[in-house]
């Protein structure tokens, strides 16, 4: 629901403050309106809810109040605010790029890195903090954008004398969930200290303090080459590495896996990592991470469990030990098995770790052999039901745990769906690579070829960006997958079984609704590999690659394929593949511009100046990087001109108060405790802090720049637009004068224009005649066709026979060798027969070879016809339409010249002088 009409008028005070300490008139009505605010919220709690935004902009009046005076009241108000707002629906909220939730996250987190801020609100701002990190995206801007990571270290850092401290373990829970697979550097700010306290608590002898600790330390040392060095060069890493080696005993094994990853990263490559690693102690590492994976007590210990793993398979040496562990099939399967839960964390974790097996090429041929496994009748009766029961019975078939993550919701489980598909895509060319393949294979590629076909239909441009980027990117995962399965003849015949020529027309022409947007030609830039355009233009050029592997087994095919290649629409996504800088991009795009360039019809010219555009846009990119802001992305007018004035007046307090440190005169009075170094780095974060508020509000500037400019281009063209409408209402009263003259004129024209149409219709039925005769040459070929496979067939069988009579021949002649004197007459007349079979043997192969030779023309003719049935219907879609236009300017020219006689017989009759 909207907000009350009341809260339209409030906006961020910017608080004056007498000599005396008390404040203004201004804030005090300013509280009386907050207050009324929440009463009048009370009331109608039962008739209307307060959303989103109305919550945050209440917090942002509460922080505001809050800095112009920290009493009780105002720290209680703020407290309350933010467990409000904690309370809350709040997915990807950081993420929308809205600027009133980054103000109040930026606000958040500078009360928080504030020593003089209470402990209570402290631990109510970094629960709200952790609420907001729900997603990557938010948990990455928290980070780079709001500095989140060095002020929770300030934080553990301020209260370091006292570890047990519950806020200290709250920034560590915090901490271990923002910095997961997250690059951080060793000198931001008070990252040593943080590492130093971790290495002492690790060394400490409290549980509650060591798990956070380790688990921190895992994600700082994880493909982080500046934190493992810091901690090699420190003095103490001796006594460090003990203590990790000790804690592999631990009776928990979330301990147990925290301290392998530690000990992975910092030791793998060192002769500590060797003696830990080494082949009689891998076996048993392997056994106990495949036993936490499997049997982990809870989500967190499998993650961190599969990406141990995935860091050890880095090594050759230890994913060659693992090609020879012997339970090595067993545990594959075993954690198959966890495939057939709901949850789509713990399958993206096990997928993960399928494909980081991948990249050995010992381990992906024991995959292929754990989940192709002949267990055939059970998934052969499957594979004939539809695929809406593929999960009855499925525990018995690992591949049908993967084909159910196949279809799962591209919202919320999108990585699992792309990753089952790129798993798949592995095992099923390391399957079908091999010489001796598998029935198994081919009948799980039958079953899985419903699902892959059902993920390319249900794509609606409506949709929003998001969605159709994702249903893009699914797209393209799978036509590469159908394109590995078109590689072998096989799977190819498989595959062109199941599909229609409808539905790659149906999905092409939907694809390129996305990819243009309801925008014009040249709208489309060649961006970043995720915008929608340059993801929807990689799917249609794959589904058009697919199509060309298919054009000769699927029916009507080929012409479907022709006839998209000549769309001009299909240039603009064909030029960004060219100018791409991925190679398989631009080799797609370039198998598809040989097939298009011999066609009559295909816009070459527009190709070339698309490609000369997508080089000068990306001449200008690297020259001149302009900053793009979008318009309506620009909150409300009263939160910028609020955030402009707290920004100058807090600036101007934080630089007298660098003055006061600089001088060295009023601090010591003021903070007589405080160190002033400490002091220096919060107030060092503050400028930091108010130097992202204001370039952001140089961005909102810069939009409103932009949008009066459009408007000041809005208003020029109108009248532009006006001034052109006065010309033609002063030239259509010219052409009214002049009608009467020009009536001959246009019956003569009349008349040319329907002996034209007369000859539009003879040329038409000319056309369909000669496509007519185009089908019986096409018929007749496959009736060639199917007589040369006969007579293949039959030279093939006799060839059989008569070999087979030499043999027997020759065997007689092995049992009659005794009397060879007596019968060698008889020899040498079936010796003659035998020349005779070898001379009609050699004269059936020139006859075959013939034939093959007459088969290749055929196959060239028949190739040439549909190139030129393509261009035909191109040129009578064109007939049609000019035919169209055509009468509809002779009935435009009919009424007109009736409109003219009527005029013309009611002046006779009147007899009344008529002027314009």
């Amino acid at each position: 629901m909207k907000p009350p009409p009341l809260f339209s008028y409030v906006v961020c005070p910017v608080s004056v403050q007498a000599r005396s300490g008390k404040t203004t008139t201004t804030t005090t009505l300013l509280l009386l309106l907050l207050l009324f605010c929440g009463t009048f919220v009370k009331k109608q709690k039962n008739c209307h809810r307060m959303d989103t935004t109305t919550y945050l902009k209440s917090l942002l009046l509460a922080i505001q109040q809050y800095r112009d005076g920290r009493t009780a009241q105002n720290a209680a108000q703020l407290q309350r605010q933010v467990e409000e707002v904690s309370g809350l629906e709040c997915n990807k909220l950081l993420s929308s790029g809205q600027v009133l939730p980054s103000e109040c996250v930026s606000s958040l987190v500078e009360l928080a890195g504030n020593p003089n801020t209470s402990t209570a609100l402290t631990s109510s701002i970094i629960s709200l903090l952790a609420h907001l990190a729900c997603d990557d995206d938010s948990r990455e801007m928290l980070h780079s954008s709001f500095n989140l990571t060095s002020t929770l270290a300030f934080v553990i850092h301020q209260y370091s004398a006292t570890p047990g401290e519950p806020l200290v373990l709250q920034c560590l829970q915090v901490l271990q969930k923002l910095t997961y697979k997250t690059q951080i550097f060793q000198s931001s700010n008070y990252i040593p200290e943080l590492i130093s306290f971790l290495m002492a608590n690790i060394q400490s002898k409290s549980d509650d303090i060591i798990i956070p600790c380790l688990g921190l330390m895992a994600n700082l040392c994880r493909d982080n080459h500046s934190v493992q060095s810091y901690i090699k060069s420190l003095d103490n890493v001796k006594s460090f590495y003990r203590t990790l080696i000790n804690f592999l005993a631990h009776n928990s094994l979330t301990v147990v896996v925290f301290t392998l990853s530690i000990l992975a990263s910092l030791t793998l490559n060192e002769k500590v990592g060797e003696k830990l690693f080494d082949s009689k102690n891998i076996h048993q590492t392997f056994q106990l991470v495949f036993n936490i994976i499997v049997n982990g007590d809870g989500t967190l210990t499998r993650k961190y469990s599969v990406d141990l793993l995935v860091d050890l398979l880095k090594n050759p040496k230890i994913g060659d030990f693992l090609t020879r562990y012997q339970h090595f099939s067993a545990c594959v399967s075993q954690v198959l098995g966890l495939l057939h839960s709901k949850d789509p964390d713990s399958a993206a974790k096990v997928l993960e770790l399928l494909l980081a097996m991948c990249s050995v090429s010992g381990l992906r041929l024991l995959l292929c052999q754990v989940v192709f496994k002949p267990n055939g009748p059970k998934l052969r009766a499957v594979a004939r039901r539809q695929v809406a029961v593929l999960d009855v019975g499925c525990t018995a078939e690992p591949g049908l745990a993967l084909v159910q993550w196949l279809s799962s919701p591209l919202e919320g489980a999108e990585s699992c769906s792309l990753q089952a598909l790129q798993l798949l895509n592995e095992l099923l060319e390391e399957a079908l690579g091999e010489e001796n393949m598998s029935n198994c294979v081919l009948t799980f590629v039958d079953m899985l070829l419903p699902v892959l076909l059902g993920l390319l239909k249900g794509i609606d441009p409506a949709q929003g960006d998001s969605h159709l980027k994702k249903h893009c990117h699914r797209v393209t995962y799978v036509t590469t997958l159908l394109l590995m399965l078109c590689a072998e003849d096989s799977t190819r015949s498989l595959v062109s079984h199941q599909v229609s020529s409808q539905l790659f027309l149906s999905l092409v022409e939907s694809l390129i609704s996305c990819c243009y947007s309801n925008k014009p030609l040249p709208c489309l830039h060649p961006g970043s590999d995720n915008d929608l355009s340059q993801v929807c233009a990689e799917a249609l050029l794959k589904t058009l690659e697919l199509m060309s592997k298919l054009r000769q087994q699927v029916k009507d095919m080929e012409t479907s394929f022709y006839r998209m290649l000549q769309d001009q629409r299909v240039v603009t996504p064909l030029s960004l593949a060219l100018t791409s800088h991925r190679r398989e991009r631009v080799q797609t795009g370039l198998c598809l511009l040989f097939e298009a360039t011999p066609l009559p019809d295909f816009p070459i010219l527009v190709l070339g100046e698309s490609i000369a555009a997508n080089n000068a846009y990306r001449q200008r990119e690297a020259e001149l990087p302009i900053k793009r802001v979008a318009v309506q992305d620009v909150s409300p007018l009263w939160t910028n001109a609020g955030s402009l004035e707290s920004s100058s007046v807090s600036s101007r307090s934080v630089h007298n108060l660098t003055e006061k440190i600089q001088n060295g005169l009023e601090l010591q009075e003021q903070v007589k405790d405080s160190h002033v170094s400490e002091i220096i780095d919060v107030y060092e974060q503050k400028l930091s802090a108010f130097a992202s508020k204001e370039s952001r509000l140089q961005d909102l500037l810069e939009a409103k720049a932009l949008a009066l400019s459009q408007a000041d281009r809005l208003i020029a063209q109108y009248r532009f637009q006006r001034a052109q409408a006065e010309a033609e209402a002063r030239k259509l009263a010219c052409l009214l004068k002049e009608a009467e003259r020009r009536r001959e004129d246009l019956q003569s024209e009349l008349s040319s224009q329907v002996l034209e149409v007369e000859r539009s219709k003879a040329d038409m039925e000319e056309l369909l005649q000669h496509n007519d005769r185009l089908q019986k040459d096409s018929e007749e070929h496959q009736a060639l066709k199917g007589a040369y496979n006969a007579l293949l067939n039959r030279t093939a069988t006799q060839l059989e026979e008569r070999q087979e009579e030499i043999r027997l021949l020759r065997l007689e002649i092995q049992q009659k060798n005794s009397d060879i004197a007596g019968l060698r007459g008889d020899l040498r007349a079936e010796e003659e027969k035998v020349k005779q079979k070898d001379q009609e043997r050699r004269e059936l192969e020139e006859t075959v070879d013939v034939l093959r030779k007459e088969l290749n023309k055929t196959e060239q003719a028949r190739k040439d016809a549909s190139i030129k049935a393509s261009s035909l219907e191109l040129q009578k879609s064109q007939l049609e339409t000019k035919l169209k236009q055509k009468e509809d300017e002779l009935n435009k020219h009919s009424a007109m010249i009736a409109m003219i006689h009527s005029l013309s017989s009611g002046k006779m009759k009147s007899d009344v002088n008529l002027s314009l």
